[in-house]
């Protein structure tokens, strides 16, 4: 696999020197959002506003009112949790052309609950004016700079960052699903994280017999219910959702409020956090110890089907070894 490091870093200095308007905003965690290069090299494009995530909000509203395109770089949870009125008030509302870059959506962080964005995608897509986006590979990360500063309005973004492996050839279109595979037993709907790991599974279940349609998830506000309702259409067994979030309102929710409108008969069963915070610990340790990674959906897709696949770990497709510990743990928090 083809991993890319720093993707993020290189995608926003190529396109925003292009662009003058396009301003870059840091909360204290330039480094950390890897936009310190940017930083150095591009000074009056850069604007650190501190640790004071409110006053971001608020000043990237007066730069959108001033014909801006602010880019706001921190970890998601700062992005949306501590600034919400502010978010609403001076950008959602007005719908301002703010684009807001949350890094380590999830459990891509070992920090626990106050650097865990598990809820993220359940508030953002509430929000009136607001597009969501979703990164999942290389290829998406570097793809999406330019395909957010497209909306006419404010865009939350979840943003891998470090070595990200590179899974497309093709970038992030607003609306475009990705359809990886394609099968008639069982529909998978997948994210971010989660879609290496469905990919992972892929193989041996088709080894195994079950037949698996596959679906890549980078836009989940507009969400495309009616193709969701296409596809689950076809599946015998049913859907499941894995997702690096809340199974409460995140991707899980989605699919089952597009079955419910349309009237479609069809099993779901949601892989991601159930009703919990997640705690501290490598990315593979936590996907594994709450049922969010490749094994899990297999399991799942058993007790969906009714069969019994045999599969094991040492079946699947090997995973990447990360690094957890000292400089890079540190980094992460």
């Amino acid at each position: 696999m083809d991993m890319v490091n720093r993707p993020y870093a290189a995608a926003f200095e190529a396109y925003a020197v292009q662009h003058p308007e396009v301003l870059c905003l840091s909360a204290d965690l330039t480094s950390s959002c890897e936009i310190d290069g940017f930083r150095d090299r591009h000074p009056d494009q850069f604007l650190s506003l501190g640790m004071a995530e409110q006053n971001m909000l608020s000043f990237a509203g007066g730069l959108g009112l001033a014909g801006f395109r602010p880019f706001l770089h921190s970890f998601g949870v700062f992005l949306y949790r501590r600034p919400y009125d502010q978010l609403m008030a001076s950008v959602a509302y007005p719908r301002r052309k703010v684009r807001l870059m949350g890094f380590l959506p999830g459990v891509t962080t070992p920090g626990g609950m106050t650097h865990q964005a598990i809820e993220d995608i359940s508030v953002m897509r509430t929000i009136p004016n607001m597009t969501v986006l979703e990164a999942g590979d290389a290829t998406e990360v570097e793809s999406i700079v330019a395909e957010a500063d497209t909306v006419d309005g404010p865009v939350y973004c979840r943003i891998l960052r470090g070595s990200v492996p590179r899974l497309f050839d093709t970038p992030l279109r607003i609306g475009r699903m990705r359809v990886l595979s394609e099968g008639d037993d069982v529909l998978v709907v997948t994210a971010g994280i989660t879609t290496e790991e469905a990919i992972r599974a892929r193989g041996a279940l088709a080894r195994a017999g079950v037949s698996v349609r596959h679906l890549h998830l980078n836009t989940l506000k507009p969400f495309d219910a009616a193709q969701i309702v296409d596809h689950a259409a076809s599946a015998r067994y049913g859907v499941v959702t894995l997702e690096n979030h809340l199974v409460a309102g995140g991707i899980g929710s989605m699919v089952a409020e597009a079955l419910a409108e349309a009237g479609l008969a069809r099993r779901l069963v949601r892989l991601g956090l159930q009703d919990t915070y997640a705690h501290g610990g490598s990315r593979p340790y936590l996907m594994r110890h709450y049922g969010m990674d490749a094994l899990a959906l297999v399991r799942a897709i058993e007790r969906l089907t009714g069969q019994t696949t045999g599969i094991d770990e040492s079946a699947l497709e090997a995973v990447r070894i990360e690094a957890v510990h000292s400089a890079v743990k540190a980094e992460a928090l």
